[in-house]
């Protein structure tokens, strides 16, 4: 484990609060439905009783987070009060004063206090450099910049609007926990986070295996192998009675109500199709676009009929079910079995070849990633999950800082739909900018050298990015397709950056296998 940042708290507080204050400059920018969504949880948190929550259905926006989650907005509505106790009737639906918005954008950047903290815990896990080199250029600082003013958290957060930097404060607490070797407070940590979230399934796989290898096993031969006589069931039953616990306490209630089916019918809705409407950018955006493909062709051929064809609802920027006409249609369980065939090699390698905290988090990533590339109706924010924890890898690896331009900046272009009005253009082009030219520079200054941090190639297709951005931004809203073809800019954006995700997906696997054997690292 690295030693603590010795300066830190000179530099970290003044970072911190500078980010802060930046957020509170778009109150009163756009916001998506997403905002009446936590102003419904919020009146459904405060005026019903707990045994209707997950039944109420006034609003479209049903309650579909775990307890935990509802008992957090049953806890900001008792401060919501004192702002407008308007917002917190049910029936008031898309209720938006003056008040209600300051209060919900304010309760963003207040509990932002979680992923803060969890940055400070992260940047004591990074080993600075000792040496003349300046505070700027360490990357203990540069890990705090990339995370505290990470573009995608800004704008999905304080403009799109939701909470996903107090949730991202858990999981990387806990990371930063197993980092440094206190694995139950990791644990504990993460049991939280599953039950504010279920999405974070995605990269339970890397936690289970790895607190099954790495704590429940206490010693490992000589030669790295498994040593099965070292298993201790008292840690394990710690673990167990961690996670059972956290799980009781938040699901217990309705268990005891008999309403554990009804919760868990709205926590996994199978039936909202295999794509966001977005269309996030991952392997099925690709396959998509190859039937679309093999339906022109087939009927330009005359080898299909059009009227018989399903009607072509992906691209119709709804969330529901489809069906492909040329290929065969996916189903949730096909998603699933891709996901774990996906994810396999990543958690099989914790196991047999164990590298410490740094081998988890790269299995971490890889299921974060291999779950967002093959998971059913994933949405574009996940990427998310896998650009966050990345970028502790990417100020200690050059390997890694490489992939990590390639996914952060094409992760983060794919986000540029949730910000589709012309208003918000100059913000999130500036913000982007800002924030990847400053990743590049950074990076580069703390791997110098003669080795380039990206391939040509990689330079050419990040290149294109500026290509896809002027034709989908500015050409298309003022061409006769924007009529006929509304979310042609949607489809090019997804497929485009698409290839960057799976590409970051495959370099990183690669990585991961060419790793030779090392004792295990705390």
């Amino acid at each position: 484990m690295a030693a603590p940042v010795a300066d830190s708290g000179r530099w970290f507080p003044a970072l911190a609060l500078g980010v802060s204050l930046f957020k509170c400059l778009f109150i009163s920018a756009y916001r998506s439905t997403d905002f009446e969504v936590h102003r419904n949880w919020l009146a459904i948190t405060h005026s019903l009783p707990v045994s209707r929550w997950y039944y109420e259905n006034t609003s479209e926006w049903t309650l579909d987070y775990p307890p935990l989650f509802a008992w957090f907005e049953f806890g900001l509505s008792h401060v919501a009060q004192h702002f407008d106790t308007n917002m917190l009737v049910v029936e008031n639906l898309d209720y938006a004063s003056p008040s209600t918005v300051l209060f919900q954008r304010l309760s963003v950047v207040f509990t932002d206090v979680v992923f803060i903290c969890a940055v400070r815990e992260c940047c004591r896990c990074v080993q600075d450099q000792k040496g003349s080199r300046d505070v700027l250029n360490r990357p203990s600082f540069v890990l705090a910049v990339l995370l505290l003013w990470n573009f995608g958290l800004l704008i999905v957060d304080h403009l799109h609007f939701q909470y996903n930097g107090f949730l991202f404060g858990f999981l990387l607490l806990s990371v930063a926990k197993h980092l440094q070797s206190q694995h139950l407070q990791g644990a504990l940590l993460f049991s939280v986070l599953l039950n504010l979230k279920h999405i974070y399934l995605y990269v339970a796989p890397a936690y289970g295996v790895y607190l099954l290898r790495s704590y429940c096993f206490t010693q490992d031969n000589k030669d790295g192998s498994l040593r099965w006589r070292s298993f201790s069931l008292t840690r394990l039953l710690a673990l167990g009675s961690i996670v059972v616990s956290v799980c009781a306490l938040s699901f217990g209630p309705f268990v005891v109500m008999g309403q554990l089916p009804q919760v868990l019918s709205r926590l996994f809705p199978f039936k909202r199709g295999l794509c966001h409407a977005y269309w996030a950018p991952n392997i099925w955006a690709l396959y998509n676009v190859l039937d679309k493909s093999l339906v022109m062709l087939g009927v330009h051929l005359k080898l299909l009929e059009e009227t018989e064809l399903p009607r072509a609802s992906m691209t119709g920027g709804l969330v529901q079910e489809s069906e492909h006409a040329a290929l065969p249609s996916i189903s949730p369980s096909v998603t699933l079995v891709c996901t774990l065939l996906s994810i396999l090699p990543a958690v099989v390698s914790i196991w047999w070849r164990p590298c410490g905290a740094r081998g988890f988090l790269r299995c971490l990533v890889l299921c974060a990633l291999g779950s967002f590339i093959f998971g059913w109706h994933v949405h574009e924010k996940a990427i998310l999950i896998a650009i966050l924890p990345l970028s502790i890898l990417a100020v200690e690896s050059r390997e890694d800082a490489g992939i990590f331009l390639v996914l952060t900046t094409t992760g983060h272009y794919s986000l540029f739909p949730l910000l589709f009005t012309p208003t918000e253009l100059l913000v999130k082009v500036a913000l982007m900018m800002m924030f990847t030219i400053y990743s590049f520079t950074a990076l580069t200054k703390l791997f110098s050298g003669r080795r380039a941090l990206l391939h040509p190639l990689e330079v050419v297709y990040l290149s294109g990015l500026f290509a896809v951005a002027v034709a989908c931004e500015v050409v298309f809203p003022l061409s006769p397709w924007q009529q006929k073809l509304p979310f042609l800019p949607l489809l090019m954006t997804s497929v485009y950056c698409s290839v960057g995700v799976c590409y970051s997906f495959l370099r990183l696997y690669v990585s991961l296998l060419r790793q030779e054997e090392k004792p295990k690292q705390p």
